[in-house]
């Protein structure tokens, strides 16, 4: 038997419940200068599964109107924990410096 997982829920009680801890965002404060890399979303390969979302230790992704995570870098400490657990890899850890460049 499989068990089916809400994938359009609403907010953090509509998903199943599971063993992952209940963050709460900013919880260490926001990240300063302190940070060495940070994720970077390719949207065209997201299939909008919440996976990401579901995980984060700092609850800084958001899903957007049209169902796409997005991250608050404010408070992001880029850990990595999103890019590991996608399923898609549309995640990508990316070195501040190198994402300073590419802009």
């Amino acid at each position: 038997m499989v068990n089916e997982v809400n994938t359009e829920p609403k907010k953090r009680a509509d998903m199943p419940k599971t063993s992952y801890s209940k963050p709460m965002v900013g919880a260490t404060g926001e990240t300063g200068s302190w940070r060495t890399f940070s994720p970077r979303i390719d949207y065209e390969r997201c299939n909008k599964c919440r996976t990401c979302w579901l995980h984060c230790p700092e609850a800084v992704i958001s899903i957007d109107d049209e169902g796409f995570p997005r991250i608050d870098l404010d408070y992001c400490k880029g850990c990595g924990t999103c890019a590991q657990v996608c399923p898609p890899e549309c995640i990508e850890m990316i070195r501040e410096s190198q994402e300073e460049a590419d802009d």
